[in-house]
């Protein structure tokens, strides 16, 4: 089976501050090594799964935070950004299931550590259909076109109460307690990396039983998000398609899920385009 490992930072466990995830930050360099310390954990569980291939795509801000000298060498890894499918990078038809390390809750989660849709300093809340969503949600509907599953979630408790609702049969595994937006209890890293390797050969035995299934694609897919500033709206309004609808919301009729995340993707480098004025 090959396996696809998208691996975001806020949700790892030992994390809960800012500066800890961004490359200014005094523990930055530390919370690199617990990332890529959680996606070896997830590659080892997947190949004591009956992994035959694994990826781990680095998901986190600039998609450069992984270690390559300490990731597990069975796995092939992708880094950088942009690149055509963002978190969801190499999933294809091929791939058995897909696994979601370090991830964390939405924006309009009033209780996630680190909670934000995309970009935290961009989007205060982000709604699919009406409905405020993370990117865990969005990114399944990503691997759910190409006809594949959720099979694992880890991060915060808050981030696997969701999943545990929106995929069902999903494997989750908190690694940490929310306490606020920057503050958790958190499990130790290594007793979460064995909690991880250990819910991710579990996925994959679900995904081989077929106990697990792609999530559904709604319908009709209307993206919205609610810009902190009224100015950066102002710029994602500009986007073809994207309509103004209030003083800080734009709103987008997208053909797929895809879409949806390409129009975001636009919309936060507009936001941040404007924010460094």
């Amino acid at each position: 089976m090959d396996v696809l490992i998208s691996v975001d930072m806020e949700g790892v466990a030992g994390i809960a501050t800012r500066q800890q995830t961004h490359p200014a930050g005094h523990d930055y360099a530390i919370a690199r090594a617990l990332m890529t310390a959680e996606a070896n954990a997830a590659v080892a569980g997947a190949f004591d799964g009956g992994a035959t291939s694994v990826v781990v795509n680095d998901s986190h801000g600039p998609m450069d935070n992984l270690l390559g000298e300490q990731l597990d060498q069975r796995a092939d890894y992708v880094i950088g950004d942009p690149k055509p499918l963002d978190m969801m990078q190499e999933v294809t038809p091929q791939t058995g299931v897909v696994l979601f390390v370090g991830y964390h809750a939405g924006a309009a989660d009033p209780a996630g550590v680190l909670a934000h849709t995309y970009s935290g300093s961009g989007f205060a809340d982000v709604r699919l259909n009406g409905r405020s969503i993370s990117e865990a949600e969005l990114n399944a509907l990503i691997a759910a076109t190409a006809g594949v599953p959720v099979g694992l979630v880890t991060g915060d408790d808050v981030i696997c109460a969701v999943a545990e609702k929106a995929f069902p049969g999903v494997v989750t595994v908190p690694v940490k307690t929310a306490l606020g937006r920057t503050a958790a209890r958190s499990r130790h890293p290594a007793a979460a990396r064995e909690a991880i390797a250990a819910g991710a050969a579990r996925a994959l035995a679900s995904a081989a039983s077929g106990a697990i299934q792609p999530v559904a694609i709604p319908d009709e897919l209307v993206i919205e998000a609610d810009l902190r500033l009224n100015g950066a709206a102002e710029l994602a309004a500009l986007v073809p398609g994207t309509e103004r609808a209030g003083a800080s919301t734009v709103r987008y009729q997208a053909a797929g899920p895809r879409a949806a995340m390409n129009v975001l993707i636009v919309w936060y480098t507009l936001a941040s385009q404007y924010l460094s004025r």
